[in-house]
């Protein structure tokens, strides 16, 4: 174990909408360093889905976060030799983290030609509540909902 935890970073906001979400967004989209590329992809994925849906872009980046944000988790732990799956509380930092995570590794495996479209697919997918991002965070509810029996074994 640490001895003390590591003090979080503080992120600036984006240049555009002025979030630090969005910063963070973009620090996982990210690929060797070339951050100026990732605020492209994402910049003009939020104007793709704005000409699409016809509203606004950030509006529907967020309603699609929270709709693939879980709100519980499994955990293995290990019982007197046998190993349980016991159904956890997912604290807020680690929510956002999950599912952005998730966003973007479901928006890379699309089928579309470029990383904008693929995100932009992905972001109008999760913000109706579809698409595969939304159905891992189902799956993940279900596994939970599963184990409850176990859930007296939590820490």
């Amino acid at each position: 174990m640490r001895k003390a935890k590591p003090k979080n970073r503080i992120l600036l906001p984006d240049p555009k909408y002025k979030e630090t979400l969005v910063t963070r967004f973009v620090n996982y989209l990210m690929y060797d360093g070339k951050k100026s590329i990732a605020y492209n992809i994402f910049y003009d994925a939020c104007e793709a889905v704005e000409k699409r849906t016809k509203e606004n872009g950030l509006e529907q980046w967020r309603k699609a976060l929270n709709n693939i944000m879980p709100s519980v988790e499994v955990k293995s732990r290990r019982v007197g030799g046998a190993t349980f799956q016991v159904p956890t509380e997912v604290r807020p930092d680690r929510k956002i983290s999950l599912g952005i995570k998730w966003m973007i590794l479901y928006a890379r495996k699309r089928g579309e030609k470029t990383m904008t479209d693929k995100l932009a697919g992905e972001i109008i997918a999760a913000a109706k509540g579809e698409g595969a991002a939304v159905k891992k965070k189902d799956d993940t509810h279900r596994m939970a909902e599963a184990n409850k029996a176990f859930s007296h074994f939590r820490f």
